[in-house]
C-alpha cells in the first residue's frame, strides 16, 4: 500500500487516491508541516497523534502507527505542489479546510510561531484551495482552544 500511494503521489497521472491513501497523505502532511522548522517537537509529535486518533476514529496506538507510516511517506513523499494537488483532488473542501486547522493545531502545538512554518501553512493552505480568510478564522479557533 504504501509503495503505491508512494507511487500515485509521483506520477499523478492514474486513479484517484483511495480513502485509506488519502487518510495516510492528510497524516503525511501533518508531519511535514511540523518537520519544516527543522524541530520536531514532541508536543507536535504528540498533538499529530490525538489530531488521527480524533479525526479517523482511532486507538493511541493506531494513531501513533499511522504516524509512524506518515512519516516515512512524508519523508520519501515528493515535492509540496503534487502532494497537496493529489490531497486537493480526492478530499471534499470541507474535510480541507478541517485540515488547515489541523496542521494549525500542530503548528502551533509548541508554543511557538515559527516563520518556515507559517509559510508552508500558507502555501499548503492555497494549494488545498483554502482561501486566506478561512485558514486566519481555523487559526483563531485552534488559537482560542489553546487558551483556554
Amino acid at each position: 500500500m504504501f509503495a503505491q500511494l508512494l507511487k500515485r503521489l509521483s506520477h499523478p497521472d492514474t486513479e484517484t487516491l483511495r480513502p485509506e491513501d488519502a487518510r495516510l497523505a492528510l497524516a503525511a502532511l501533518l508531519v511535514r508541516i511540523a518537520r519544516s522548522d527543522h524541530d520536531y517537537a514532541q508536543a507536535e509529535i504528540e498533538r499529530i497523534d490525538r489530531i488521527l486518533a480524533a479525526r479517523y476514529d482511532l486507538t493511541p496506538f493506531e494513531a501513533a502507527k499511522l504516524r509512524g507510516e506518515a512519516e516515512r511517506l512524508e519523508a520519501e513523499a515528493p515535492d509540496t505542489v503534487r502532494f497537496t494537488r493529489e490531497i486537493k483532488d480526492a478530499v471534499p473542501y470541507e474535510d480541507r479546510a478541517a485540515v488547515v486547522e489541523a496542521l494549525w493545531d500542530v503548528v502551533l502545538a509548541d508554543g511557538i510561531r515559527d516563520h518556515e512554518e507559517d509559510g508552508l501553512l500558507r502555501l499548503v493552505a492555497n494549494l488545498l484551495g483554502i482561501n486566506d480568510r478561512d485558514s486566519a478564522l481555523a487559526r483563531q479557533r485552534v488559537m482560542d482552544r489553546q487558551s483556554d
